[in-house]
């Protein structure tokens, strides 16, 4: 049975591990290959007791997964990392001298690093995937946090290029990021080297979430709300970077032009100073926007009670690697999309499938044809499910494809 080690670089009690790495792992297990996975936890001191670890590798071994934890460190950020991959490297150089282990299987840049290091240090020889997941630098210097063309991204760059040239086989999240990174695959499935190559977009677990009775859910959340006979317009995520705050304003500025009883939703962590100065600017009184975090457990609730869903997000070479998690738990609860143009798969997404409207530009007009097309959609929200169900299943999608990449990764000679 083959026995694979995933690092990944966040908390195993973060939502993105919930959502994007465990649901993905059990279907590995399903598959028969036994798991085994690191995890680094912020402030691990304070926010883990020894009796926690145990629960919860108790908890994750009764699903068939093996967890084992680091410390992640994030003040002096450079040398925290650096401080990092070294336990890391250290971490996956031991689990690979006990020669048990098939295939290290990394998410994204950093653990990457980790695992070629620790090849390099080590007599055997397991296979390395790439879980690409992001155009890391390019990501970095979109949000400002590192200059463009400076002399970390460079550095990052020429790391990249060795890590590319050191794994076995690679997962990426887009079409179009596959298509810059390795277009030969796009016929064959592999790169010009011969290894494997898989697109598997952020898929939605169906039996675990958005599994319960959506109409009742509405009229509950509605009414819960207040929002009884009023159209609501949802953005689900983060706020600010990348994601347009002044775009999105200026959307619901147009929406509530032509309906003065628009109701807009934000479900997010960020602050919400972000987006409640633009809104009141823009005439939306207290009464007429929610913004807030909620229980993962609630979200459903939330997306049932919503006519629209917003994804308005910067468009550059990096978010051509994107696959956000919101677009097929939107489509999952029935709701039609305004997206911008640009960012990975979504606009073929939404084209192809009609179950929503593009933006080509931002400006009054274009919001207000664009709302103007989501309206005309009618009832799409059975074709919506089903779009959903037939792209973004955690089972036959994801589940299959990582089956299939661990297949052929382990085949290579």
């Amino acid at each position: 049975m083959p026995k694979a080690l995933y690092i990944c670089y966040f908390g195993v009690r973060e939502p993105l591990v919930q959502t994007q790495v465990l649901p993905y792992l059990r279907e590995l297990v399903k598959g028969g290959n036994e798991v085994e996975l690191l995890t680094f936890e912020p402030e691990k001191r304070r926010t883990w007791t020894r009796e926690e670890i145990a629960a919860e590798r108790e908890r994750l071994a009764a699903e068939g997964i093996v967890w084992d934890c680091l410390g992640y460190h994030k003040r002096f950020s450079v040398a925290a990392t650096a401080y990092d991959i070294l336990c890391g490297t250290l971490f996956t150089r031991r689990r690979i001298a006990k020669g048990d282990i098939d295939i290290v299987h990394s998410r994204v840049h950093v653990p990457q690093l980790m695992a070629s290091l620790a090849r390099r240090l080590s007599r055997k020889r397991p296979k390395l995937l790439f879980d690409i997941r992001g155009f890391m630098p390019e990501e970095y210097t979109d949000a400002g946090r590192w200059p463009e063309n400076g002399v970390v991204y460079r550095t990052v760059k020429r790391i990249e290029r060795w890590l590319l040239r050191d794994a076995d086989g690679f997962v990426v999240l887009t079409e179009k990021a596959q298509e810059i990174l390795f277009p030969e695959s796009r016929e064959t499935g592999r790169d010009k080297f011969g290894r494997p190559v898989e697109v598997i977009p952020c898929c939605v677990d169906f039996e675990r979430r958005f599994a319960g009775n959506g109409h009742e859910l509405r009229e509950r959340m509605r009414a819960k709300l207040g929002v009884e006979g009023r159209r609501v317009i949802l953005h689900l995520g983060a706020l600010g970077g990348l994601y347009l705050c002044e775009e999105i304003a200026d959307l619901l500025s147009a929406a509530k032009a032509e309906d003065a009883n628009i109701f807009a939703m934000f479900l997010t962590q960020s602050d919400p100073e972000k987006i409640v100065p633009l809104l009141e600017a823009r005439g939306f009184a207290e009464k007429d926007y929610f913004v807030g975090r909620v229980a993962p457990a609630e979200i459903q609730g939330y997306l049932e009670a919503t006519d629209i869903a917003l994804s308005i997000v910067k468009a550059t070479l990096a978010t051509q690697s994107r696959s956000p998690t919101k677009i097929p738990e939107y489509l999952a609860c029935g709701l039609p999309v305004i997206a911008n143009r640009g960012v990975g798969d979504v606009d073929s997404l939404i084209e192809e499938n009609s179950v929503g409207v593009i933006l080509d530009e931002f400006s009054a007009e274009a919001y207000t044809n664009a709302l103007h097309a989501a309206n005309a959609l009618g009832n799409v929200g059975d074709r919506c499910r089903e779009t959903a169900r037939r792209c973004f299943d955690l089972k036959t999608v994801a589940g299959e494809r990582y089956r299939r990449i661990y297949k052929k990764v382990l085949e290579r000679d």
